[in-house]
C-alpha cells in the first residue's frame, strides 16, 4: 500500500507544475522591478519611451501567466484558497515573488521525498 496521499496529483505532474512555477515565479519578480523602475521613470522623471508606453501591459501579461502557474501548482497540491490566494498577493511586492518561490521549492521537494521515502 502507498503512502502518497491520493489528493495530490502525481509526482511528475507536480514537478512539471513547480518548474514551470519557478521559471514564472523569476520572471514575474523580474518584471515587478523592471515596472518599479519604470513608474519612477515615468512619474518622478517625466520621461516617456518605449519602457514607459508599454511595459505596464507587458507586465499585466507576465503576471496572468505566472498567477495561473500559481493556480496550476495549488490544484495539483490540494493547496487551499488562502494559501492560492496569498502566493497570488506574493506578485504585487518586489522580492517577495522570488521568496515565496524558495519556501514553496523546499516544501514541495520535502513532500515529494517523504513520499518516496516511505
Amino acid at each position: 500500500m502507498s503512502t502518497y496521499p491520493s489528493n495530490l496529483a502525481k509526482p511528475k505532474q507536480i514537478r512539471t507544475a513547480l518548474s514551470f512555477y519557478r521559471v514564472m515565479a523569476f520572471i514575474a519578480g523580474v518584471a515587478l522591478l523592471v515596472l518599479v523602475t519604470e513608474m519612477v521613470m515615468k512619474y518622478a522623471l517625466d520621461q516617456t519611451n518605449f519602457l514607459t508606453e508599454n511595459w505596464s501591459y507587458i507586465h499585466g501579461f507576465i503576471y496572468m501567466v505566472f498567477a495561473a502557474s500559481v493556480a496550476n501548482l495549488g490544484v495539483k497540491l490540494a493547496w487551499d484558497l488562502k494559501r492560492i490566494v496569498l502566493n497570488l498577493l506574493a506578485g504585487f511586492v518586489p522580492i517577495v515573488p522570488w521568496i515565496a518561490e524558495h519556501r514553496n521549492t523546499q516544501e514541495v521537494n520535502a513532500l515529494l521525498q517523504r513520499a518516496y521515502a516511505a
